[in-house]
């Protein structure tokens, strides 16, 4: 199941730090639960989403992770309809995850550092 999150919440995870490249199956499980916020269905991301990303942010160690991260939520989002910029840039912050770059569906994964 590919996950909404790659990109908006992709993004967040990026800016964490700890072990090699995560597979785009881990991301989107970890991110699976951000969906109803990012569709604007919930009125705030879940303990879940937040817990996930969370989780998925402190497995990158390196800029290639952020990248890579990134690509996997943004592959993801485009399985579902409905996913909104809007609550996508509002994960980090809510979910108190520092990303250090803007989470959106435009981010260009390939820019990041």
């Amino acid at each position: 199941m590919k996950n909404i999150f790659f990109s908006l919440v992709v993004i967040f995870f990026l800016a964490s730090t700890s072990e090699a490249t995560v597979p785009c199956g881990t991301v989107d499980m970890k991110a699976a639960a951000c969906v109803g916020y990012a569709t604007g269905k919930e009125p705030k991301p879940s303990p879940a989403c937040c817990s996930g990303l969370q989780q998925l942010a402190g497995t990158v160690k390196t800029v290639d992770d952020k990248k890579n991260i990134c690509r996997c939520l943004k592959n993801g989002v485009k399985a579902f309809a409905g996913v909104q910029d809007k609550f996508l840039s509002q994960i980090p912050a809510v979910c108190n995850i520092k990303v250090g770059f803007p989470v959106s569906l435009n981010t260009n994964c390939e820019a990041i550092h």
